[in-house]
Formats: C-alpha cells, structure tokens, sequence
C-alpha cells in the first residue's frame, strides 16, 4: 500500500504501520492510530514489572532522610519482608517440608515524594522479577478485565509477592475486585505489598489514610502491616497542569522524520482508544519515542477522560515526551471532572502529562 512502512514488531505482537505526512510533500510520521497490537497473556504477565523510571533502583539506591527516622525503619523493615518471602520460597524443615507462616502482607503509608513507589520497585527487585509481580491498581484491573477473574489469580498465585502501587479508592466495583483478588491470593500463600496516594491536601497530608485502605479491603485488614514513611516531597516540584499548547504545525514538523516520533489528531486517538483494551495501550507505545498530537481540546466524555488517564500513565512509566498541540494542558479536564470521583486521576494525569509535555516542547522546532 502506498505510504506504509513495513510490518513492525511489538514485542509479542506484528502490526503494519501506515505512515502520514507531517507537512505537505514532507516527511512522514508514524501514527498511533493506525497500530493495533494484540497482546497475548504471556506478554501481559511479563510486564507486571518496575516502570523505566526505577530500573536501577533498590534499597541500597534509597537515601532515607535522618530527619524523618520512618524511612530508615521502613527500609529495614522491607529488606527482612524480602528475606521473609525469599526463605519461604526456599521451603525448609525435615527431608524439604515447609513450615508454614502467614505470607507478609505491608502497606506504605505516607505522602507524595517520600519515596514509597522506590520502596516498593526495591522490593520487588530483592525478591526477583521471577518471584515477583508489580503494577498499579489501574494495571491489576484492567488484566482481570482482559483474562478473566479466575485466570489472573492462577497465573498470580504461581508468585511469591504481589505489589499493588497507587492503591485507589475510586470505584467502588474496582475496589471490591481487589479486595477479593487479595484475599484469593493471600490464601494461596502469597505476599503483599501496597502504596496508596491522592489528592495533595486530601485529609491534610496529600494522601489517604491508612485506615481508609484498611476498611476497604475489609477481610485482609488483620493482615496488613503498615510501615509509615513521613517526610518531603524529594523533588518539591510543582505540578504542571496548565501548560498551553503549541501551534499544530510545529507539531507536525518537530516530528517529522524523527525515528520512534508518531503524529495523532487528539479527537482520532481519542476514538482509537475507545477500540483497544486498556491493558493493551502498553504495547501501542512499543518503540515510541515521541508522541504528537495535534488539535488537543477538552474531554466531554468521562469514560473517554478515563481512557486516556490509561494512556498517560503508560506514557509516563516509559518516558515517552509528548508534543500538545491545540490547547495543550489547559482545561484538557473539565471542571465537574475535577471535582468528580476520579479527581484523583485527573490531577495525576495532568501532572504527569504536564512534565512529557515539557519534555516534548524542550524537542519543538
């Protein structure tokens, strides 16, 4: 076919892909649109791993702050947690028979930019990526939702931790699946571990409270250990969550000819998106280095919002500086959205978006 390129390979998955001109009779862009990646399980387990961002990281990586002594005890805590999974994967006993001890079960309890997310990526790196699975709440869910309640607690049973980051309390249905995905999972002797954040300001200190995750997951609370880490925000950053946009032309000529760069009209990505299971938007990134998209206007739609809270949030665990064309950051939300139940997601994916946005625009022509 004219203007397509030839077949590339996501990972577990081949898609042909169609290339567009940046400008008339210019260089061409790839487009996300025209990727539609099927993601087998195999692949959708392999990545319940770190994000980017925490490849390196580990407890010896962590610096705890003397003036909050939490995060020191934290750590130490986590590491004998680590060894705890470990020995009881090892088995042990007379002639290999385990003696069996209720699997570890923490929770990291505290502000945004004290390091828990580090924490957690750290812990699972001690107990080994074989042993281990790691993914956001948002991340569990839609992996229910592509293989089946049953499937996925036979596939992450066969693991000796599971750890849950940005634990959420938005929906109720989703909340209630986790819960009795925890319990499954805990039964079969499996470890736990989980972080929580919200809204800066929410109950006076940017996070939920403990016992707001403890009532949620009802049965499981007795098992829960939760480890306090106070302190600052590391990165004392401030969010950025009104950045405009730039002109859809430089848009397009800054992608133009740059390897791993796709160009996207928002309001076509937007229905594209609608057509791809969430647990798939991982692997539509595959060998994406930069994003564009053009004609970037508000959402109407909350399931639309959602979606692309998703893609965001892949975006943001690879790396991958976006190009906003149209009106960028600026009201990409609506103000009910904002003040709705899923507040907590928006601000993140603004926040988030906001800095690849940065990023990209570091790029613009």
């Amino acid at each position: 076919m004219p203007g397509t390129e030839p077949g590339t390979c996501l990972g577990w998955s081949t898609v042909t892909m169609p290339t567009v001109p940046t400008v008339p009779g210019g260089p061409t862009a790839a487009s996300l649109t025209a990727r539609n990646p099927r993601v087998p399980t195999e692949r959708l387990l392999a990545e319940l791993v770190p994000p980017r961002h925490f490849a390196d990281e580990s407890f010896d990586t962590y610096r705890p702050d003397p003036a909050y002594p939490s995060q020191a005890r934290a750590v130490e805590r986590l590491r004998a947690v680590a060894s705890e999974v470990g020995r009881a994967g090892a088995g042990g006993g007379w002639f290999g028979l385990r003696r069996r001890a209720a699997p570890a079960a923490v929770y990291l309890d505290g502000g945004f930019g004290v390091g828990k997310t580090h924490l957690l990526t750290s812990l699972v790196r001690a107990v080994g990526p074989e042993a281990s699975a790691y993914g956001t709440f948002v991340e569990y869910t839609n992996l229910v939702g592509a293989l089946g309640f049953g499937p996925t607690v036979e596939a992450l049973g066969a693991r000796r931790l599971v750890a849950i980051d940005e634990f959420e309390l938005d929906d109720p249905g989703d909340t209630v699946l986790m819960s009795r995905l925890l319990r499954e999972l805990a039964d079969r002797d499996v470890s736990l571990a989980a972080t929580s954040n919200t809204l800066p300001g929410s109950l006076g200190e940017g996070r939920f409270a403990a016992e707001d995750f403890l009532r949620e997951i009802q049965a499981l609370a007795d098992r829960f250990e939760v480890l306090r880490v106070d302190g600052e925000d590391y990165r004392h950053r401030v969010p950025v969550t009104d950045l405009g946009g730039l002109p859809d032309d430089v848009v397009r000529a800054t992608a133009a000819g740059r390897p791993g760069a796709t160009v996207d009209g928002f309001t076509e990505l937007l229905d594209h998106l609608a057509q791809i299971h969430p647990s798939r938007y991982g692997a539509l990134l595959d060998d994406v280095a930069l994003v564009g998209l053009t004609g970037v206007r508000p959402v109407e739609h909350q399931s639309t919002a959602l979606r692309l809270v998703v893609l965001v949030d892949r975006l943001y665990d690879r790396d991958v500086p976006v190009l906003l064309g149209g009106s960028g950051v600026q009201g990409l939300f609506p103000a009910e959205m904002l003040a709705g139940g899923y507040r907590k997601k928006y601000y993140r994916a603004l926040s988030r978006l906001g800095a690849l946005a940065e990023q990209g625009r570091s790029r613009a022509a």
